[in-house]
């Protein structure tokens, strides 16, 4: 009996001890699976790459502070125009591909300057004189070209020795493409292609810096201003009107109580219209308007009026224009028309007003 108890005390240790060592043996390959599949799973995890978003600058044309269509023709010289506005000299060619004009007072009529930088015209034109207040006027294009038909010995003295380039008719002619109009008399028939006359640019030719300060595309118009419906200008012998249209978010401008269309019968228009009172003199029978020091500005943009001044102390710096509370008015980016006037020649007229009601100052 003690035989066969010692016998079955010997067979449960052995299997004790065989238990113990299977319980050993599942529970180290319980460890092992688990450790592998969590290597694999670290193995086969892929990394994603942090991104970023890079926003590309919008390139505005310093001139007119809009996207730029062609950025390759950025780096040129502004080129300045002037425009006849004789009867027998309308349509023009050119006005509505400017990225600004002024209209100043000549003898007993206007004169466009037209400035082309973001785009050109082939033709441009009817191409007349040069006047002695051209040379302040746009001193702070950087040099521009300066395409003109001649002047009188002095005013063509005083040119050449001034910062714009003269590529008048008797310089540049037939490489600037100038040619008479066959269909115009002359002197209001003279012609030329902007593409020809950039290619006559010197080769330290630079570009212009921007002349006004723009909104952001989502900046609103300062709130020191208020809507207008038009604004009905006295020049020396032309009768010029702009009004605002709301369909085309633009101004559109008139000339003695008519629409003023360009050569391809589109109406001259702009999104600024700055109508900036200075003082005239005179040299010999020229008007000479005063660009420099300061006066009152009422800028038209938008939509709305805002009044304030405009000052300049050094012809080769843009004009700044700050409204009644001294901040700088900011101009809508796109076309911008500078009425050169004589003091109290504008009448600004409320929307819904009827033009023919307002008389001309």
């Amino acid at each position: 009996m003690q035989s066969n108890l010692l016998r079955n005390r010997r067979l449960g240790l052995a299997l004790l001890v065989v238990g113990g060592v299977f319980v050993a043996s599942c529970s180290g390959s319980s460890d092992s699976v688990a450790q592998d599949t969590q290597d694999s799973v670290a193995e086969t995890q892929t990394t994603i790459p942090e991104t970023t978003t890079t926003t590309i600058p919008v390139v505005r044309a310093p001139l007119t502070g809009a996207a730029a269509v062609d950025e390759t023709v950025l780096e040129r010289p502004a080129m300045v125009v002037k425009i006849d506005n004789h009867p027998r000299a309308r349509p023009q060619w050119g006005l509505n591909q400017a990225d600004i004009v002024f209209e100043e007072n000549v003898e007993m009529l206007t004169r466009f300057a037209a400035v082309f930088h973001s785009q050109g015209s082939d033709p441009v034109g009817p191409i007349r004189s040069g006047r002695m207040q051209d040379i302040d006027l746009l001193g702070s294009l950087n040099k521009p070209l300066f395409v003109w038909s001649g002047g009188n010995e002095q005013v063509t003295t005083a040119i050449r020795k001034s910062w714009l380039v003269d590529l008048s008719h008797s310089v540049a002619n037939e490489a600037g493409g100038y040619r008479r109009e066959s269909s115009r008399n002359a002197p209001h028939n003279l012609l030329a292609e902007t593409t020809k006359l950039w290619s006559l640019a010197p080769v330290d030719a630079k570009a212009p810096l921007p002349q006004f300060e723009y909104r952001a595309d989502t900046e609103a118009v300062t709130t020191n201003s208020k809507p207008t419906g038009a604004v009905k200008i006295s020049m020396d012998g032309v009768k010029v009107m702009w009004e605002w249209n709301p369909d085309l978010l633009i101004f559109v401008r008139s000339q003695d109580d008519k629409p003023h269309v360009d050569m391809q019968d589109v109406r001259v228009s702009a999104q600024n219209v700055v109508v900036m009172s200075v003082v005239y003199s005179k040299s010999g029978s020229s008007p000479v308007a005063k660009s420099t020091g300061s006066g009152e500005v009422w800028l038209y943009t938008a939509g709305v009026l805002v009044q304030g001044t405009w000052e300049r102390l050094d012809p080769e710096k843009p004009f700044i224009f700050k409204d009644i509370k001294g901040e700088i008015i900011k101009l809508t980016p796109g076309r911008t028309w500078v009425e050169v006037i004589r003091p109290k020649s504008a009448a600004n007229l409320a929307p819904g007003v009827d033009p023919m009601s307002v008389k001309y100052p």
